[in-house]
């Protein structure tokens, strides 16, 4: 697979993020697809052909490492990676569409704009920006979830075997065992930390969302209750002083000398 396309289409992505974004993209292209291409490949590359078991049965050796390896770690992991990194994929779709769409409203209305900025977090692409965050946490959690299942993010020196056809309980060595555990332990901190940057994001555009959301309503309050003169209460006001100074008036008048 040519993971430098990948890291090229979603280079695009990072304009378009906040600074957590951008600390996942960081974390994604370095410490997981670089590890993995680099080392990763590397290191399990003879899985299969070094895992050995203390027995000469035909098919034996076989059906147990199929046994502790229901699906590589390798391509788990490759899998995770593509499932993590097509949500951000949305995002950048939903920015071109805004582009197409605003150049056809330029041509109509004789280059009046439709967007200000097209790749602005505003309306619905603020909402895509969102959906693609919690899918990528929960893709993350997902595969986390099923490699300790499988494996409990450990790696045994030695495996106990007893499927057909071993003729009974064999141990069964791997080859490598405490490199890969290291390794396995590095992809699930890695994938531990795009978990938490994408939560922080959600909260941070979440926080800044509301706080807008509560200046706004603010302001509208302050309009609405601003001081304002109604001309019927002055004009009822002024009547009943000047009625009031015309009985105070015949009140003096009409006592004795």
């Amino acid at each position: 697979m040519n993971w430098l396309s990948l890291q090229v289409l979603l280079g695009g992505v990072s304009q378009y993020s906040t600074i957590f974004g951008r600390v996942w993209l960081s974390v994604v292209f370095v410490f997981r697809i670089l590890v993995f291409v680099v080392a990763v490949q590397q290191v399990w590359n003879d899985e299969q052909k070094d895992f050995i078991c203390n027995t000469a049965q035909p098919g034996c050796t076989n059906v147990c490492y199929d046994n502790f390896f229901p699906i590589s770690h390798i391509r788990l992991w490759a899998l995770q990676i593509i499932f993590v990194t097509c949500p951000s994929l949305m995002v950048v779709a939903h920015v071109k569409y805004r582009e197409m769409k605003d150049q056809k409203y330029t041509n109509v209305h004789k280059g009046e704009h439709l967007y200000a900025n097209p790749g602005k977090k505003r309306g619905g692409l603020w909402y895509t920006y969102i959906l693609s965050l919690v899918f990528k946490a929960g893709f993350d959690a997902a595969f986390l979830y099923i490699l300790y299942i499988i494996y409990q993010f450990d790696m045994p020196n030695v495996t106990k075997c007893s499927v057909e056809p071993c003729p009974n309980t064999v141990d069964c060595y791997i080859s490598r065992p405490t490199e890969k555990k290291i390794f396995t332990l590095f992809m699930v901190v890695t994938s531990s930390v795009c978990i938490f940057m994408c939560i922080c994001e959600i909260f941070y555009l979440l926080t800044k969302k509301v706080r807008k959301y509560l200046l706004r309503h603010q302001e509208r309050n302050t309009v609405t209750n601003y001081i304002r003169v109604d001309p019927t209460a002055s004009s009822n006001q002024n009547l009943s002083n000047s009625e009031k100074a015309k009985a105070t008036a015949g009140e003096k008048d009409s006592e004795p000398a």
